[in-house]
């Protein structure tokens, strides 16, 4: 149990890191607030909360993980190889990936009853 708990505070530093380091995962965090905040003024049922929340947590961890290829590549490859750089922009297109089905599922789920209640019906 103290190796789990343990790894449980290696991986909170990781966290902590990311949020203190990485701007775009300070604005991935503050945009799945405002998804958040926009979704419980609308009625949706469990299961697009849980599509919301399953397509915030994918962008979170591929940033997370980006941010992981960052600093290992940045200490392999201090000069920035061309490999070094592909791998690094590889996982920031994984990132962008996340990040534009995220705005799809978001469409497709808040979109209906945001334009509902927007237009008054």
């Amino acid at each position: 149990m103290k190796r789990f708990i343990r790894s449980l505070g290696f991986a909170a530093a990781g966290l902590v890191h990311a949020l203190r380091s990485e701007r775009h995962m300070r604005f991935h965090l503050a945009a799945a607030a405002a998804v958040c905040i926009v979704a419980a003024k609308l009625p949706l049922s469990r299961t697009q909360w849980a599509v919301l929340l399953l397509a915030i947590a994918l962008v979170i961890t591929a940033e997370l993980i980006n941010t992981a290829v960052e600093r290992a590549v940045d200490l392999i490859s201090p000069e920035l190889h061309p490999l070094a750089k592909l791998a690094k922009d590889t996982a920031a297109g994984a990132v962008l990936a996340a990040v534009f089905f995220s705005v799809l599922v978001g469409f497709v789920i808040l979109g209906p009853p945001l334009w509902s209640l927007l237009a008054g019906k």
